[in-house]
C-alpha cells in the first residue's frame, strides 16, 4: 500500500510543519551565510576576491530579510541555534579568509553546493503546496549557484587543501540544515 497526501503515516509531518522547517532552515542558512560573508570581508584584503564577496554577502543579506519577513508574516519561530550560527558563521569566514582568498572561495563551492541541493530537494517536497515559496527558494537558489561559480571563477579549487575543506565545510552544512530544521 502506498502513502498518499491524505493518508499520513505517524511521525509525518503535517503541511503546516514542513512549512515551519523551511522557512526556519532556509533564515538560519542565510543568516550563516551573512555571518561567513562578514567574517571573510572582515579579514580579506582589499582586491578583486573581496569585491566577489561583497557582491555575494548583498545578495545573502536581501535573501536573508526575505525569510525574516516570511518568518513574521507566517508566524514561524526562528531556530534556538542562531546564536551559535552567529559565531559559527563568523569564524569560519574568518578562518577561510585567513587561509587566503582561494581558500574563501573554498568555502562559498563548499557551502553553496550543498545550498544548491537542499533548495531542490525543498522545492520538490513544497512543489504545489507553495509556489510563491518555491519561487522565491528558485530564485535564490539559482543565485546561489552563481555565487559558486563565482568562486570557482576566482580559483577555489587551487586552495591548499581544497577537498578537505569541501567535504568537511559540507558536511558541517548538512549537520547545520538537519539541527536547524528542528530545533
Amino acid at each position: 500500500m502506498t502513502r498518499t497526501a491524505t493518508h499520513a503515516l505517524p511521525g509525518d509531518l503535517s503541511p503546516r510543519q514542513k512549512l515551519e522547517r523551511a522557512i526556519r532552515v532556509d533564515h538560519a542558512g542565510e543568516f550563516g551565510a551573512v555571518r561567513i560573508y562578514a567574517g571573510q570581508l572582515a579579514v580579506m584584503k582589499n582586491g578583486p576576491a573581496k569585491d566577489k564577496v561583497r557582491k555575494m554577502a548583498e545578495q545573502e543579506a536581501h535573501h536573508l530579510e526575505t525569510f525574516e519577513a516570511l518568518m513574521t508574516t507566517r508566524r514561524v519561530r526562528p531556530t534556538v541555534l542562531a546564536p551559535v550560527w552567529h559565531v559559527a558563521g563568523w569564524a569560519l569566514g574568518a578562518a577561510t579568509a585567513a587561509m587566503g582568498d582561494k581558500a574563501a572561495m573554498a568555502c562559498t563551492v563548499a557551502v553553496e553546493d550543498v545550498i544548491d541541493e537542499h533548495y531542490r530537494a525543498q522545492g520538490k517536497q513544497l512543489d504545489g503546496t507553495e509556489p510563491e515559496l518555491c519561487a522565491t527558494i528558485e530564485e535564490f537558489r539559482a543565485e546561489e549557484v552563481e555565487h559558486k561559480q563565482m568562486a570557482l571563477d576566482e580559483g577555489a579549487e587551487d586552495a591548499p587543501g581544497y577537498l578537505l575543506m569541501r567535504l568537511g565545510i559540507g558536511a558541517g552544512s548538512r549537520m547545520a540544515i538537519w539541527l536547524s530544521e528542528r530545533l
